[in-house]
């Protein structure tokens, strides 16, 4: 996934192509980085990066930068750097540790969005899977939240708002995926509890139609014909046009019934509160 690059990366292409005019790229990369000036292993760190596309050898002299020069303000350009590279590379422990440092030391510096940006990253590139362990989502929404609260007028913030969007909706996508496999096997109670969640805590994803669906299709096999009218209501009176309502609707009058808000259960509390909010 494409990242957005900091100040620093645009800033060194001039001195990028300074350095291949002034050395060869080959011989300076032949010489230990001891015998360098923080200049030129900078230099060499983006020939690595923007030519070669060899992301881990660029990070590595940006380290080198930091560990040989660390008070020069090539070793701030060069942090910041490190952890852009490292992401490049897919490695995402070394750019989220490299991205924090650059916090910690440099909050207030104008690449610090970027920074905590790239934190974000870290964890919302590798939620790739529905199936993937869950908790890096979390841990993206948290990072992504960072961004968005601590940096809302960022060059980030717009970007990171749409991706905790994607990330809610793949913790959404998770529980559906489940509550399919358990309505499926005929465990609907189990099922019912997924697509509760969905309903309750991830209404505003794109999961919450097919949700309402399921679960009329969970009460009506469990005789519970009340909650799936409800359920079949709070489709109707959201979702009306879905192609769910359509197949939610078919269910129940296959059954005599129709979408009606009944009983007193927690269905029936959400459609009044539903209502009730429209009625402002």
């Amino acid at each position: 996934m494409a990242v957005m690059k900091s100040r620093a990366v645009r800033g060194g292409i001039f001195a990028l192509v300074t350095f291949l005019a002034g050395c060869g790229a080959a011989s300076q990369k032949q010489t230990p980085a001891e015998d360098m000036t923080a200049a030129d292993i900078y230099k060499r760190a983006e020939y690595s990066m923007e030519v070669q596309h060899n992301y881990k050898s660029a990070a590595k002299d940006f380290g080198d930068v930091q560990r040989l020069y660390p008070y020069s303000e090539w070793a701030k350009r060069a942090m910041i750097m490190e952890a852009y590279a490292d992401h490049q590379a897919k490695k995402y422990e070394e750019s989220r540790a490299a991205a924090q440092r650059y916090l910690d030391f440099y909050s207030a510096d104008a690449d610090a969005p970027y920074a905590q940006y790239l934190i974000a990253l870290s964890y919302y590139d590798q939620i790739d899977k529905i199936g993937r362990d869950q908790g890096l989502t979390f841990q993206a929404l948290k990072a992504l939240r960072d961004v968005i609260q601590n940096y809302p007028d960022s060059r980030y913030a717009r970007s990171a708002m749409l991706k905790f969007d994607l990330a809610f909706d793949h913790l959404a996508a998770k529980e559906m995926e489940i509550g399919r496999y358990y309505l499926k096997r005929g465990d609907y109670t189990a099922a019912i509890n997924r697509f509760r969640a969905v309903v309750e805590q991830y209404q505003t994803t794109s999961y919450t139609p097919e949700a309402l669906e399921r679960l009329v299709e969970a009460y009506l096999a469990l005789g519970l014909t009340e909650d799936a009218q409800t359920a079949g209501a709070i489709l109707g009176h959201n979702f009306q046009s879905s192609p769910f309502y359509e197949d939610a609707f078919v269910r129940l009058k296959n059954k005599g019934l129709a979408p009606e808000a009944k009983g007193k259960g927690w269905l029936r509390a959400l459609f009044d509160r539903g209502l009730k909010k429209a009625k402002g």
